[in-house]
């Protein structure tokens, strides 16, 4: 199995701006968390791209690229890119040009965000919303599957056609890697499926046994479309923190994620986040891996039970918390969870 993190760059502008943190120190800490994981062997980072003031990373690709100075072997991606007002030309030139940087260790991640900030900021009309995924998740294929010089032609609604124009620059990988990622929908795990391309499911809410459903469509589909099941990888994603004590996980990460909680919540209509509604979110079927080591071991090893995963990654950052107790958990991640699982599993560590 394969461990990462994912991170959108949280910032708590309500604590931080001015008074506090600035962005420019932010962005140097998230540099230092990607050098981090580097180091301590995880396999995978990748950052989620936002338009909206508590997250800093609109341009991922940016910071990817300066992450591939600063590391040797993890792989950079996007979680995710918003594809949906995203040109897939620019978004393949631009993972092509941070394959050539960073020595063919690129990965695209498309989604369609949790977010809608990005719409009207781009210009694009929300009632096009499923049209604009589709249409553009099938150029970006083209393009990443493809030759240097595409032909390509959509609805005619969205971008003009692709007439054998070349496409620069070339990848270091062929074709260029490729996950969907999905929330809560299984026709979007079907056609990840159907499609044979990678699956990164988010778990931010509930137990993760109740999300076993989209993973079976997601092999289903596959399989159905012909696809080998080796083709058909999952990574499961979720929130945490570690500490050494899970007490003193629980106490660290709580305000932070009350924080980001509420705030969503204010503009979702959600309740206000109790902390016993936490405590059970971190219990041994809860959908947030925050504790002790040991408890994080034991709780993937469980859901590799439920979804028989390739992958899993943790956003550890959620609502913005202090930096080193961040590091401190990316080490114990790397130096201690990945290695046990692993062997846990009969893996090499």
């Amino acid at each position: 199995m394969q461990f990462g993190l994912f991170s959108f760059g949280d910032y708590a502008h309500e604590l931080f701006g001015d008074s506090g943190l600035s962005q420019a120190q932010r962005m140097t800490n998230l540099l230092e968390e990607m050098k981090l994981a580097d180091e301590v062997g995880l396999d995978f980072f990748g950052l989620g791209e936002h338009h909206r003031p508590d997250f800093i990373v609109s341009s991922p690709v940016t910071v990817l690229a300066a992450a591939a100075a600063i590391t040797k072997k993890i792989r950079l991606s996007t979680a995710v890119s918003v594809l949906s007002s995203e040109d897939p030309v620019r978004v393949f030139q631009q993972f092509a040009t941070l394959d050539l940087i960073s020595g063919g260790r690129a990965q695209i991640m498309a989604g369609r965000g949790s977010f809608i900030e990005s719409f009207p900021l781009f210009g694009y009309d929300l009632d096009d919303y499923e049209e604009l995924f589709n249409e553009k998740l099938d150029l970006l294929l083209a393009l990443t599957q493809g030759s240097e010089h595409v032909h390509w032609k959509g609805s005619g609604k969205f971008r003009a056609a692709l007439t054998g124009q070349s496409i620069q620059p070339r990848p270091i990988q062929s074709p260029l890697p490729v996950t969907i990622a999905v929330g809560g929908s299984p026709d979007s795990a079907a056609r990840a499926g159907h499609l044979g391309l990678p699956l990164a499911l988010a778990i931010i809410g509930g137990q993760p046994a109740r999300f076993k459903p989209f993973v079976d469509y997601y092999r289903e589909a596959g399989a159905q479309a012909g696809h080998s099941p080796e083709k058909l990888n999952v990574t499961i994603n979720q929130h945490g923190f570690l500490a050494e004590d899970s007490q003193v996980a629980g106490d660290l990460v709580w305000p932070s994620y009350q924080r980001m909680v509420d705030r969503l919540g204010r503009e979702r209509g959600w309740p206000p986040q109790a902390r016993q509604h936490f405590d059970a979110g971190c219990g041994k079927h809860g959908h947030l891996l925050v504790g002790s080591p040991q408890q994080a071991i034991d709780k993937i090893l469980l859901e590799y039970e439920i979804f028989h995963m390739e992958k899993f990654a943790i956003q550890f950052t959620v609502g913005g918390n202090n930096h080193p107790e961040v590091l401190r958990s990316i080490e114990l991640f790397g130096t201690v969870v990945a290695p046990e699982v692993r062997k846990a599993l009969g893996q090499p560590a």
